[in-house]
């Protein structure tokens, strides 16, 4: 049998975790895997939940947090040499990059035959300076030395690893897209739009716009507030702006709001009509997708944004910047407009024009789901990655 170590820094609400969770349950009976992570950061909503319901039991090193500390760092370092030694894997498979530096580097010393790193997006840029930016990416090509393989999951990641930030030969890197079970998407649709839009006080013919994901700098929900500030005063239609999610950035987000005059509300504690309403994390977020009618994403980088790939299972059309893996992952004006990185005016013409064409907002959430429902479903992901590891084992052994 085949021994799977596989490390992710930590398991917050996103794509990166449904997908170590889906490798670690449904891999074929011929590995066996071992699934490490580290603490939960404070400003990120748990995720536990996917664990539990796959009854998955993790092993967790609470020194290994998302900011550097040499300290913590070390002591996570040696944790994982010491999992590896009594564990004895055949593979290491490191999931983002605080697990992907700790867990090459002591794969490496202990002489594990295959080290594979998967890229869950990158901060190459829209994150630091261009000096601290050079330090990572020389960081990241030293690692993918000690590397078997690079997974990056769309084409466009992979052109950016190879041609543009030159972090490894092309024969080293493996695209293999993320998976998930999108199903609850297309179930009790009505349901759910009902019990959404009656918890947000949403009458039938307000338009709402979502937005899902982390609040922090790179995100950029400075251009949903712009865009939405601008299209309410031009729409002829009745619309509510979203913001699902939360984090550190939550506080700049509410002033750059008052700026611009945009009147919003908390949703944890009141239902009462505004353009704008912060809803916190929604674990439940097929509720959240089903009472939404358009769903947007205004990220300065992106690998493969996850919102996106449940928005089209819910048939919903998108707006979004054109950024990193984004192409690959809808139908570029069949499921979503895109524009420009951080281009105002772009992105809110797109989302007006979704707003006042009833038919091409209603053409658009039809061809989602058949996009989408084979190509990032988690067997095809299981498959995908069954055989990237037999073929380097082969090549090992």
């Amino acid at each position: 049998m085949t021994k799977v170590l596989r490390i992710i820094n930590r398991f917050n609400l996103g794509g990166p975790t449904y997908n170590v969770a889906y490798l670690t349950k449904y891999m074929s009976s011929d590995y066996e895997t071992l699934l490490v992570g580290g603490a939960k950061d404070d400003s990120e909503e748990s995720s536990d939940f996917i664990l539990k319901n796959l009854a998955l039991k993790p092993l967790i090193i609470e020194e290994m947090l998302r900011e550097i500390n040499i300290i913590n760092d070390y002591i996570a370092y040696k944790k994982l040499k010491k999992i590896i030694q009594e564990f004895k894997p055949d593979i290491v498979h490191t999931h983002a990059s605080k697990a992907g530096v700790l867990g090459r580097l002591a794969a490496a010393s202990c002489g594990v035959p295959v080290i594979i790193h998967t890229f869950h997006g990158h901060v190459f840029h829209s994150y630091f300076g261009k000096l601290k930016t050079e330090f990572y990416k020389k960081i990241e090509r030293f690692l993918a030395r000690k590397s078997t393989a690079i997974i990056a999951l769309s084409e466009r990641q992979k052109d950016e690893l190879v041609n543009l930030h030159r972090i490894c030969n092309v024969k080293k890197v493996h695209v293999i897209p993320l998976g998930f079970d999108l199903s609850k998407f297309q179930e009790n649709i009505e349901t759910k739009r009902d019990t959404f839009r009656k918890k947000y006080n949403i009458d039938d013919d307000e338009i709402v716009i979502s937005i899902i994901g982390r609040l922090v700098p790179v995100k950029n929900h400075a251009l949903f507030l712009e865009a939405l500030k601008k299209v309410s005063e031009q729409t002829t239609k009745k619309i509510r702006g979203f913001i699902i999610g939360d984090g550190e950035f939550r506080q700049e987000i509410e002033m750059r709001a008052k700026e611009l005059e945009i009147p919003f509300i908390d949703g944890t504690k009141t239902n009462e009509k505004a353009l704008l309403t912060f809803t916190s994390w929604i674990k439940e977020i097929d509720i959240a997708l089903a009472g939404s009618d358009i769903i947007a994403l205004t990220s300065f980088n992106e690998g493969t944004p996850v919102s996106l790939i449940e928005a089209q299972a819910a048939n919903k059309p998108i707006i979004s910047t054109k950024v990193g893996g984004i192409e690959n992952v809808v139908l570029v004006h069949q499921t979503a407009l895109l524009s420009e990185n951080n281009q105002v005016e772009q992105f809110a013409e797109n989302l007006l024009k979704l707003i006042e064409d009833d038919a091409l907002r209603l053409s658009m959430s039809q061809k989602g789901w058949h996009h989408v429902k084979e190509k990032f479903h988690y067997t095809r992901l299981v498959s995908d990655m069954e055989k990237l590891y037999s073929k380097l084992l082969q090549k090992h052994y």
